[in-house]
């Protein structure tokens, strides 16, 4: 790898093959830091960066892969996130890879509750597409329509990813899409069995909380087979920190 990530990492740790779970789908990865208890954010959900700095640069390089990046609206609300390339070596990487300049960005939203004002609409470097539920009222969509490049709904009661992600890859182009979360938006993900890689960095701190965030949230499984398989791909210890690559063990339905 070109960037200070991989080399400071030692191996090649991006997704060198994305091979999509089926013809129509986009290969989907997801990327996330969490403590040594399982939290990605404190019980207020406001995130606080507590990873290093070699973390964070995984991130944006983890970014050169994908053709798009999603993130669910309470990410978007609380944080000052962009969805940007991180620039630079970063720019270059994409570029050599054959993807644009910049990610199309994701907007997960089922009921339409973002923000208008959220920090992310004040960029316009590149495609943003709100994916919202039936359950958006039509007077929120307004409101977001001036923001947003695209608006889909799919799905009566909370989103449809299946279908969404079909229509991404059909109508976009997206084959890669990388999910930064958050809980409830990997959730879905995983109980669709959409995701076919999980990035994930634990770091050596404890949050605690009955109602902090969790790398996977929403309803959970009722059994232990209902639970989304994943394969331990590979493992790497630097400082304190764990970065793990997993693999899912079983691929998407195409119901």
């Amino acid at each position: 790898m070109n960037s200070r990530a991989g080399l400071q990492l030692g191996m090649a740790w991006g997704p060198t093959s994305r091979a999509p779970s089926a013809p129509d789908l986009p290969f989907v990865f997801v990327n996330f830091a969490m403590t040594s208890d399982g939290k990605i954010a404190p019980a207020n959900r406001r995130f606080e960066s507590f990873s290093s700095r070699r973390d964070q640069l995984l991130l944006y390089e983890l970014r050169t892969y994908a053709d798009a990046v999603m993130s669910g609206a309470r990410t978007l609300d609380v944080n000052r996130v962009k969805l940007g390339n991180g620039g630079g070596r970063f720019t270059r990487l994409r570029l050599q890879r054959g993807l644009d300049k910049f990610p199309v960005r994701i907007v997960v939203s089922g009921r339409g509750t973002i923000d208008p004002g959220a920090e992310i609409f004040k960029h316009r470097f590149s495609p943003i597409i709100l994916l919202a539920s039936q359950e958006a009222p039509e007077r929120r969509l307004k409101r977001l329509r001036s923001q947003v490049d695209d608006i889909i709904i799919f799905g009566e009661h909370g989103i449809d990813f299946l279908q969404a992600l079909r229509w991404l890859r059909a109508k976009w182009g997206v084959k890669s899409l990388l999910c930064e979360g958050g809980g409830a938006v990997n959730a879905a993900l995983f109980e669709a069995r959409l995701v076919q890689r999980l990035y994930l960095t634990i770091c050596p701190c404890v949050f605690g909380g009955r109602d902090a965030p969790t790398l996977a949230d929403g309803r959970g499984v009722a059994s232990l087979a209902e639970a989304a398989r994943m394969t331990l791909h590979r493992m790497r210890r630097m400082g304190d920190e764990l970065f793990l690559i997993y693999r899912a063990s079983i691929r998407a339905s195409r119901a």
